[in-house]
């Protein structure tokens, strides 16, 4: 597996927590105490905004399976690649940056005893590379 591959893992994760971010947001939007109530006449153009929301909530629950689908796919192939790396330390390593998502400055803090992000992104990177 290559790092391109492995990265791509990471980087559908990512773009899984900003759609479910997004999500949130939405759904905090379409609630009805997010009304702004003004005093103020309204437009004679009435908006729907709970309709509205609600729609592109959809669309983000549908992105958001097409691309957990694609996370378990590639899951696959990274769980059974990180199985064969023989050192318990870089196997740990690629576990938590690639199938749990983490950012390196997390990975590094969960070593601890010295391990700085370079460190652990050079025993990485060495692996991949030997």
């Amino acid at each position: 597996m290559t790092l391109d591959e492995l990265n791509e893992l990471f980087d559908l994760r990512q773009k899984l927590r900003e759609i479910q971010a997004m999500r949130r947001s939405f759904m905090d939007a379409a609630r009805p105490g997010a009304q702004v109530l003004t005093g103020m006449p309204h437009a004679t153009e009435v908006k729907d905004k709970v309709g509205t929301l609600a729609v592109e909530i959809a669309h983000l629950d549908t992105r958001a399976e097409e691309i957990q689908a694609r996370i378990a796919e590639k899951e696959t192939l990274a769980e059974r690649f990180i199985r064969r790396i023989p050192n318990d330390r870089t196997q740990m390593i690629f576990r938590l940056r690639f199938m749990r998502g983490l950012e390196w400055p997390e990975v590094a803090a969960i070593f601890g005893g010295g391990n700085s992000v370079h460190s652990v992104q050079k025993m990485c990177y060495r692996y991949l590379s030997g």
